[in-house]
């Protein structure tokens, strides 16, 4: 580590070889205790300068970060990124469409948020309705319902001023607004299409990659085509439901991605959403994606050893909001109670990730913590890479 914040922490190791702190005299674990903390702060200091954060070689839990075969997503020709709100289920969607456009994939990111977060990170125009290039090979569009409605009526109608007319009377606006579930079809239906979208008798699009609503209204969403095919007449209408119904429950062509954290609540609302899409929806899931999986620093034994003393739970909970007064200014005892609340944290979310792993028995990616998010570009490339 050769950053000045980090040499000024190796700085205080030989003043932590001197403390005597009752049950931890040792002073090689004092040693590994404070250069993980140390490190923590070199990854801090890189991130934000911009470059993102994996771990090295040889991580003690080198399973957590290792990427999944690219095959089993790769194959897919519609994907559906959903979640808790919150985990990050936009920057998921995003890291997946680049990194199959680096593998030569035409991709369509179908974003459906009210706020639009992926020009930020990846330094493009602010993206709109209109299908926009922000990438090679990577096309992206915050789909407006009321517009995509349009846009449908006017590929029955066959004829755009006809169709303009017809979606912009105030009466036939306030019907489709009003009809349950027509405006999330609009969009759903819309990404459908494309899939199916050809350009001189070639896919315009390899894959879209839909970043849905979160859990609740993900779920009402994909429920939408089979409201239709069960209360719907023949028509065009009906047609293009059963044909987007039969790709979405096609585990060759489609899946969907659950995004969740390795926290206690975000993993219950996963498995419930699992489970929903499984046994109500009988929809394919691609992959269970971990967001914002810690790097371990201690082996198993250090870390139990660390959680079992009651003492230094205590001191970890009294500095938990960064009062250094509440270990009387002891630099011992601080860098104690920061490995406490980190082994307590890591021992959490190893936890949460084996309770997922045996409750849904689903492809899983962990993607790693990245300090300060994934607001940067760079920061981006490196969940990609993961996929």
């Amino acid at each position: 580590m050769n950053s000045p914040a980090a040499g000024a922490l190796e700085g205080q190791l030989s003043q932590l070889r001197n403390q005597r702190v009752a049950k931890f005299k040792d002073p090689r674990w004092l040693d590994r205790t404070w250069r993980g903390c140390a490190a923590n702060t070199e990854f801090a200091l890189r991130a934000r300068a911009g470059r993102y954060l994996l771990p090295a070689k040889g991580a003690r839990n080198p399973r957590a970060m290792v990427p999944p075969s690219a095959g089993e997503l790769d194959s897919r020709r519609f994907l559906f990124v959903t979640g808790k709100g919150g985990v990050g289920k936009t920057t998921v969607a995003t890291a997946i469409s680049l990194a199959f456009a680096r593998r030569g994939k035409r991709v369509l990111l179908a974003l459906t948020g009210a706020h639009e977060q992926v020009s930020g990170m990846l330094g493009c125009a602010p993206i709109g309705h209109p299908l926009v290039l922000v990438e090679p090979n990577l096309w992206a569009s915050r789909i407006d319902p009321e517009r995509a409605m349009e846009e449908y009526g006017a590929l029955v109608l066959r004829v755009k001023t006809v169709a303009k007319l017809v979606f912009e009377n105030r009466y036939t606006h306030g019907f489709f607004r009003a009809v349950p579930g027509m405006l999330d079809w609009a969009m759903l239906g819309k990404a459908w299409w494309h899939t199916t979208e050809e350009v001189h008798g070639e896919r315009r699009y390899d894959v879209v990659v839909f970043d849905g609503p979160s859990t609740g209204h993900g779920l009402d969403m994909l429920r939408v085509p089979k409201v239709i095919l069960d209360i719907v007449p023949p028509g065009v209408l009906r047609r293009d439901a059963a044909s987007a119904w039969a790709l979405f429950r096609d585990p060759s062509r489609s899946g969907i991605v659950v995004v969740t954290l390795p926290e206690d609540m975000p993993a219950t609302e996963a498995t419930e959403l699992a489970t929903t899409v499984r046994e109500e929806l009988e929809l394919p899931i691609a992959r269970l994606v971990v967001n914002s999986r810690s790097r371990p620093l201690f082996p198993p034994a250090e870390r139990a050893r660390l959680i079992a003393d009651e003492e230094l739970s205590s001191w970890a909970l009294a500095t938990a909001g960064g009062d250094r007064r509440a270990s009387g200014g002891d630099r011992a005892m601080g860098a104690l109670a920061a490995a406490a609340r980190r082994a307590a944290r890591e021992e959490l979310e190893e936890r949460t990730v084996e309770r997922l792993r045996r409750e849904l028995s689903l492809p899983m990616t962990e993607l790693p913590f990245l300090f300060g998010g994934a607001g940067t570009r760079a920061k981006l490339a490196a969940l990609a890479d993961v996929f």
